[in-house]
């Protein structure tokens, strides 16, 4: 795909994106649109760059470790999004700027632990399964809270906020209240737990639902087909 393409696809992306931030009565500005990029080699990573992409997400360590540095603009931020296993852990630090995905007391060991190891400090958030559904990776809403102050006390993680899946379902209705629900949780937990910068970020939202993330409080919306097209693998 050209960088003419992508920079079509990004531009209406960005249009839905502030769209939903003006029903919603907020400012475009506040929310991050992370472009992702899994399963799609980096020459379309530098197309959608040269449209205009700056924030890039992957799911796999594994392509982590394949595709930093090898794509390494000085101004990209690399968000991990995906599963991580104890073992992947090792091909994370100097390759991502954020992980979305913390969902167990020993995955955030490994992570302090592999970052530590190197002087490194990562910024986190922890994973919440608001839907229930146990296709989804993540904890339940009740031990969150729990994860969230275990992550504030380890020395190299920056805790950030709170990382959902939406529903897998086509009535909107349940996923604005699952999104509603995360929101909810993810504004009790900043008033409980420190957060590395002051402000709770709330990743949630993709390609088929991210208008009603913006609408119901996402910061970080993570959107691949509608910028990279269908994934062939």
């Amino acid at each position: 795909m050209s960088t003419s393409s992508f920079k079509q696809r990004l531009d209406q992306v960005l249009e839905q994106v502030a769209s939903a931030a003006d029903r919603a009565g907020r400012a475009v500005d506040d929310i991050t649109l992370i472009g992702v990029s899994k399963r799609k080699p980096i020459e379309d990573m530098q197309a959608a760059y040269d449209a205009g992409l700056r924030h890039f997400g992957e799911n796999r360590a594994q392509e982590v470790r394949d595709k930093f540095p090898a794509f390494s603009p000085e101004d990209i931020i690399r968000h991990f999004i995906g599963h991580l296993q104890s073992n992947k852990v090792k091909y994370l630090p100097g390759r991502v700027d954020i992980i979305h995905t913390i969902d167990s007391i020993k995955i955030a060991d490994a992570i302090d632990q592999r970052f530590g190891s190197q002087d490194l400090k990562i910024p986190c958030l922890v994973e919440v399964n608001i839907s229930g559904e146990t296709s989804k990776e993540g904890v339940e809403p009740a031990q969150a809270m729990e994860l969230a102050a275990y992550c504030a006390e380890k020395p190299n993680l920056e805790f950030k906020g709170l990382m959902t899946i939406g529903p897998l379902t086509a009535d909107t209705a349940r996923i604005r209240q699952a999104f509603r629900d995360m929101k909810l949780l993810n504004d009790q937990i900043e008033s409980q737990v420190s957060i590395a910068g002051g402000q709770a970020l709330l990743s949630m939202g993709m390609s088929g639902d991210f208008e009603i993330a913006i609408e119901e409080g996402a910061t970080h919306i993570r959107v691949g087909t509608a910028i990279f097209g269908a994934r062939t693998y």
